[in-house]
């Protein structure tokens, strides 16, 4: 059986991670996992609280299982468990450690970071327009992806430099 390369596109909210995803899914013929949370939040309504992000990190779990078995040789997912681990500890001050022990456990070959130099886009889910947020968000990603030994790369410039960026950089993962 196949090996299926998983790369995980995160960052913090209007960064453009869905959007990378999908195109990337469509370049190279495979699916994308989306982000589970948007869905979770859409059906349940915005006012969570932090137990609710437990069910969306085993919501996203199952999800990235069952894409598994439609994706090709890859598969791009749409955030993962560090970006419930960020939003937990942001807005909460604690995280799970069903979460933090999933991360641990859980196998990636590759992570996007998407930068914060697009504009924010507002809709019903989104929560920090502001750039210090923005900021402190996007450091606290970067932090965890520079303490862990997952190749990742950093993501910039207009949507159609990112897409560009994003093929250059899985092309030459896949090489290895």
């Amino acid at each position: 059986m196949k090996r299926i390369k998983k790369i995980v596109i995160l960052g913090p909210e209007s960064t453009g991670k869905s959007t990378l995803s999908e195109q990337l899914a469509q370049h190279y013929k495979t699916v994308w996992c989306n982000e589970f949370a948007r869905e979770y939040l859409h059906k349940n309504g915005t006012n969570y609280k932090v137990e609710d992000l437990l069910l969306i990190a085993n919501g996203q779990l199952a999800l990235e299982e069952t894409m598994l078995k439609n994706a090709s040789s890859l598969l791009f997912i749409d955030t993962d468990l560090y970006v419930i681990k960020v939003w937990s500890e942001y807005v909460f001050g604690v995280c799970d450690f069903f979460i933090l022990d999933q991360i641990v456990k859980k196998q990636y070959d590759g992570y996007l970071l998407c930068d914060i130099d697009l504009p924010w886009v507002k809709d019903e889910l989104r929560e920090y327009p502001d750039e210090k947020p923005r900021q402190e968000l996007f450091g606290m990603y970067k932090d965890l992806l520079i303490n862990q030994s997952t190749p990742w790369a950093l993501i910039s410039g207009s949507y159609e430099q990112r897409l560009q960026n994003a093929i250059n950089v899985v092309d030459d993962w896949k090489m290895k």
